[in-house]
């Protein structure tokens, strides 16, 4: 029996993350119990979750919402959380073996250290926490001997390259990426399109955030931040590959020049399956790959004048220090802007760009340091927004 709390169960991971326990836990494998289960403001799905898994507790980031949620739940014994105090202590519930933190943003910082802190094995989906936290997060994993373990399809396709081989001999990681719905378009081609297309991922189902930062393939440069923490590789070591049809998830090369590569059907399940199972394999209620309805498989030089949040990404990374909250915080900005209608497409990359010129070279030596990095940057494109 492994005991979880699911932070973000509302959003894509976690419904998925709850498909994957009901299937699991139906066929009698693994059996799971669901103790916590955390959301920003849904709380019609959230009652409903709560009703099917019977937690103990249940924490809704926006206060309106969490009222309304305790009303809705007053006929059941269940504890209701708010805020993002609600969510550190979601993160770390007395009792949880796995805590899976699928929330979207930066909000996933502090819940992250908080599960960390109390010794919770992390299956961690939110890029946010490494991109702009990345060496606190690691740190202080590696001070209460806490394993994180990769939900993000290709950071789940390199942990699992990585498996019974010596990572001292890794030569360079392979990152795939998708291309997006955009995937060879020019520069000027970008400038006008339209929220409807941004959102249609040609391979994925995912939430509208992440829709957007695929397509401006800024979720790939987060998820290059992600890989130099997770792996412990400089960022030279870390290569982008587009490959339009995501069926190989990543690749690790070694000294000796041999490729491993993970393949599967684009389906997050399997990913989050194996996060929650790790290190037993266990079937699953994901499709077979079918390679001879495949048959051929492509990869290609990601273009960076077209997508300059990728580059923008890498040199944030590359700088260093508050750089990468910097860029994300802009970043989280200006995909809210644009998702109201309130910014162009490519005004993304510019206000991500100018953000880390704003920046300041300074260390992230605490969390305080890096939200106040974030909040600055939100407020830079805040301010330009509004003149």
């Amino acid at each position: 029996m492994k005991t979880l709390s699911i932070l973000g169960s509302t959003g894509s991971i976690g419904t998925q993350a709850l498909k994957v326990v009901r299937e699991l836990n139906r066929a009698g494998r693994t059996q799971f119990r669901v103790a916590v289960l955390a959301a920003h403001h849904n709380v019609e799905l959230l009652e409903e979750q709560a009703r099917e898994f019977f937690p103990e507790a249940v924490a809704v980031y926006d206060l309106a919402a969490a009222a309304d949620l305790r009303i809705r739940l007053r006929d059941m014994d269940v504890k209701v959380l708010e805020g993002i105090d609600g969510l550190c202590e979601a993160a770390a519930w007395e009792g949880v073996d796995i805590t899976l933190n699928s929330v979207v943003g930066m909000v996933g910082l502090r819940p992250t250290l908080a599960a960390i802190k109390a010794r919770k094995t992390l299956a961690l989906a939110n890029k946010e926490t490494l991109v702009a936290g990345g060496a606190l997060v690691m740190e202080a994993a590696k001070q209460n001997g806490v394993d994180i373990l990769p939900v993000d399809s290709e950071h789940s396709a390199i942990f699992q390259c990585l498996q019974g081989n010596n990572k001292g001999e890794l030569r360079r990681i392979l990152l795939t990426a998708s291309g997006g719905p955009f995937f060879g378009r020019a520069r000027e081609e970008l400038e006008n399109v339209t929220l409807e297309q941004a959102l249609a991922h040609p391979n994925w189902s995912m939430g509208a955030k992440v829709s957007i930062d695929s397509a401006t393939m800024m979720n790939k440069g987060l998820e290059v931040m992600e890989a130099r923490w997770l792996f412990d590789v400089l960022p030279d070591k870390i290569q982008v590959v587009v490959h339009r049809e995501s069926i190989v998830h990543s690749m690790v090369e070694y000294d000796d020049r041999s490729v491993i590569a993970q393949l599967g059907v684009p389906d997050m399940c399997l990913p989050i399956q194996y996060a929650l199972t790790y290190p037993e394999r266990l079937p699953s209620l994901v499709g077979e790959l079918d390679l001879f309805a495949v048959q051929s498989l492509s990869f290609y030089t990601p273009d960076l004048s077209a997508f300059p949040c990728l580059d923008i990404a890498i040199r944030a990374l590359k700088r260093g220090g508050l750089a990468p909250a910097a860029v994300n915080g802009a970043n989280e900005e200006a995909v809210s802007a644009f998702l109201q209608g309130r910014l162009g497409f490519m005004q993304i990359p510019e206000l991500c760009a100018r953000a880390m010129e704003r920046q300041p070279d300074q260390p992230a030596n605490s969390v305080e340091d890096v939200l106040e990095a974030d909040i600055a940057a939100r407020e830079f494109v805040k301010s330009v927004l509004s003149a």
